[in-house]
This record gives C-alpha cells, sequence and structure tokens, in this order.
C-alpha cells in the first residue's frame, strides 16, 4: 500500500481541483454542450455503479470474511455499505436546497450575467455563492477519503473513482462560481472559491492518511472500503444521474452509464 501514497494523493488532488475546471468551463466557452455533460455524467455514474457493486464491495468482503468468519464477514459488509449510504444522506440533508450544488447550471447563466448591471441583492448572491462552496467542500469530503483508501489498495480502481469524481465536480464547479460571478462580475473571486471548494477531497485525503491509515487493518479497511461503495452508488443514483438527466432528457444519461459500466469491466478485465 505504501508504493501507492503518492499516486493515491495525486489523484485525490486531481478529482478535486475539476471544480476549478468547471468554473474555467463556465467563463471561456461560449455554450454548454448539454448532449456532452449528460453523457459524462451518466458516464461517471456507470464507472461508479459497477467498480462500487463489482469490485469494492466484493474486496471489502474478503477482507471481512478473513477476519470475522464467513457469515460475521458478510453482516459486516452490508452494514458498512448501507453506513456509506446514510452517511452521504446525512451530509445532503444538512445541505439547504438553494445552496445545493448539484443543482444544473450552465454556460448560458454566465453569459446573461454578462449583460446584466450587477444586481441589487449582491450580498444574497455572494452569500449564496459562498455557501454553494461550503456546501460542496463538505459533500467532497467523503469522496476525497474514498479515492484516496481506493488507490492505496488498488491502483486501478482509485484511477476509475479519480475520473469519476472529476467527472461530476466539473458541473458542481459551475455551481459554485456563477452565483459569485453574478453578485461581483469578478471572474477571478468566483474561479478562486470554485477552486478553493474542490480542496475538501485532498485534505478527505490527508484526514484518512494521518487519522485511519494508523488503524488500517482487515477489519477497518474492510469496513471503509464497504462505506465507499454505499457513497459511490448512493452518489450515482441521487446526484449523477438526475443531473445528467436535467442536461438532457433523452437516453443519454442512460447510454453513457452503462459505456462507463462497459469501460470499467473491460478495463479491470484487462488489468486482472
Amino acid at each position: 500500500m505504501e508504493d501507492n501514497l503518492l499516486l493515491a494523493f495525486g489523484l485525490t488532488l486531481f478529482a478535486g481541483l475539476a471544480t476549478g475546471v468547471g468554473a474555467l468551463f463556465a467563463f471561456f466557452t461560449t455554450r454548454t454542450n448539454k448532449k456532452f455533460l449528460s453523457a459524462a455524467l451518466g458516464f461517471s455514474a456507470g464507472v461508479m455503479i459497477y467498480v462500487s457493486l463489482i469490485e469494492i464491495f466484493v474486496k471489502a468482503k474478503d477482507s471481512l470474511t478473513v477476519a470475522l468468519g464467513a457469515k460475521n464477514g458478510y453482516w459486516m459488509t452490508v452494514i458498512g455499505f448501507f453506513a456509506g449510504m446514510l452517511l452521504i444522506a446525512m451530509i445532503d440533508k444538512f445541505i439547504p436546497s438553494k445552496t445545493n450544488p448539484h443543482e444544473v447550471k450552465t454556460v448560458e447563466d454566465v453569459q446573461a450575467a454578462k449583460k446584466k448591471p450587477l444586481s441589487t441583492d449582491e450580498d444574497k448572491l455572494m452569500k449564496m455563492g459562498m455557501f454553494t462552496a461550503l456546501a460542496l467542500a463538505i459533500h467532497n469530503f467523503p469522496e476525497g477519503i474514498a479515492t484516496f483508501i481506493s488507490t492505496l489498495h488498488d491502483p486501478s480502481v482509485g484511477l476509475a473513482i479519480a475520473i469519476a469524481v472529476a467527472i461530476h465536480n466539473v458541473p458542481e464547479g459551475i455551481a459554485v462560481a456563477i452565483p459569485i460571478f453574478y453578485a461581483t462580475g469578478n471572474r477571478k473571486k468566483a474561479f478562486k472559491w470554485s477552486f478553493i471548494s474542490g480542496l475538501a477531497e485532498p485534505i478527505g485525503a490527508f484526514v484518512a492518511f494521518f487519522i485511519l491509515m494508523p488503524f488500517l487493518n482487515e477489519i477497518m479497511f474492510g469496513i471503509i472500503f464497504a462505506a465507499v461503495a454505499g457513497i459511490m452508488v448512493f452518489i450515482s443514483l441521487d446526484e449523477l444521474l438526475p443531473a445528467a438527466q436535467k442536461y438532457d432528457e433523452t437516453h443519454l444519461s442512460i447510454y453513457g452509464m452503462i459505456a462507463g459500466m462497459a469501460v470499467m469491466a473491460i478495463s479491470l478485465l484487462i488489468l486482472s
């Protein structure tokens, strides 16, 4: 595992900083390619769902079975899986809907803001943008832990999760940048806060390294890995697929999801 430390930190940083890419995407393109975003988010969901249920859950069960026996190990895996779902659901529950970073935003929103005088509610918009950045940071923290732990154990799985998380962080970066840009008309400030919100993922990696790593035996690893699987599945079903369908209401998101599953399956077969 120790040989993969730098890779684990690097992939977590890559996934987190994709929020900044979302802000740049909003400011320097003329229109939103909704079909591409829909397919990309669906692809990301497919990768997460497949790798979580086929790879991560199974490896968590294997570790816990070795440590606790077949029946108890399976029970603990299931408990860990749904505990991960409960954790991310509780985080979502405490994020106000108005500042939810998964609210679909487009490049056209930025273009509209450029054509208007700044709103008389600049303070409200600025607060909304800041709260969205905070909400995104809180939400990205467990994703950072998931990417880091997955890469430590299996770099191919970690790479897949990092790419999937990075894809879904792009529209989240747009969601942070747009209200701040509306409030200030300042691209640099909007980009800065979008960028900073993504740093929660590498912070999650540092917390995993300094707090969880000293206790990372077979049981702890199995429970964390099972929870990671639950987190990834919940994110896919609750956020990625609904967002993908909002960008484009045709079947592109489902086609993207199936493509993500197929690519992940083939990758795991090649690397096995």
